[in-house]
């Protein structure tokens, strides 16, 4: 079937403040938008920035792929991730970016980001287009008055922008863009957007059914955000849907619905 020119987006919760963009990476025009520039906090989709900083270096031969990196204890964090649960305290930094790729280990993200610094992750962000998504600040177990109030922020119309870019092969470089996505396709959260196509969420990096997705998601208490890029036999297809909520609020199950709803508009439209 042909991608159609229009959407209509599937009802979306009033109880979260949404933005969303679903774009043609063929010709990068958008097919859907709802506050395309409205500014969202999107938890570890900001890692994304911190990827693209690490595969360039490596390209360049500025870093070393087998670089051993060992956490601090201050950079020390829980939750996503894996490595926080095993006995090695030093990987090098290709397995690293693996691990954010594969589970968004915030561990793994801290001792990075102290490689590479926060400042030239955020010049990349801008030298990729994006002048209001951006990676903030480290992962903390807490947050004063005195640190950035959260992990990253961003526009469904700039992520989108950038998942493009990434499969046209324009971000860096063609091999900086694969590198990437070969790190992002073995993500295995589908729970959001991705839902909709029932793909093995531990495997998927090769075609199923005749499609391939790639995507970054951000999970905290007052927000969810899926980023991705789904290709078919009828169109290859960005998208960014992005929800964040008060916090005395609690709309994930509409949410997520929601997101998947936007999911099963891309599943039609790519065929497969």
């Amino acid at each position: 079937m042909p991608v159609p020119t229009a959407w209509m987006l599937p009802d979306l919760p009033a109880a979260a403040r949404w933005s969303v963009v679903v774009r043609d990476v063929g010709d990068d025009a958008v097919l859907a938008a709802a506050q395309p520039d409205q500014l969202q906090l999107t938890a570890s989709i900001g890692k994304l920035f911190l990827l693209v900083e690490v595969a360039a270096r490596l390209a360049e031969s500025a870093l070393d792929p087998e670089e051993p990196l060992t956490w601090a204890e201050e950079e020390h964090v829980a939750d996503s991730g894996v490595w926080y649960l095993m006995d090695r305290r030093t990987l090098g930094v290709r397995d690293l970016c693996v691990l954010v790729g594969a589970f968004s280990d915030n561990l793994a993200t801290n001792v990075l980001l102290r490689r590479v610094g926060l400042a030239a992750v955020q010049a990349r962000a801008v030298a990729m287009g994006c002048t209001r998504s951006t990676l903030l600040d480290r992962i903390r177990l807490r947050r004063t008055p005195a640190d950035p109030p959260t992990l990253s922020v961003g526009t469904a119309a700039e992520l989108s922008a950038v998942l493009a870019a990434l499969h046209r092969g324009a971000v860096v470089s063609p091999a900086v863009s694969a590198q990437v996505l070969a790190w992002l396709a073995a993500n295995a959260d589908l729970s959001m957007v991705a839902a909709a196509f029932d793909l093995d969420p531990l495997a998927h990096a090769e075609p199923d059914r005749g499609v391939t997705l790639v995507n970054k998601t951000g999970t905290i208490s007052t927000a969810r955000g899926d980023v991705g890029v789904v290709s078919g036999p009828d169109a290859t297809l960005a998208y960014a849907v992005l929800a964040t909520w008060p916090e005395q609020a609690d709309p994930r199950d509409a949410v997520l619905a929601a997101m998947r709803a936007v999911g099963g508009q891309l599943r039609a439209a790519v065929g497969g």
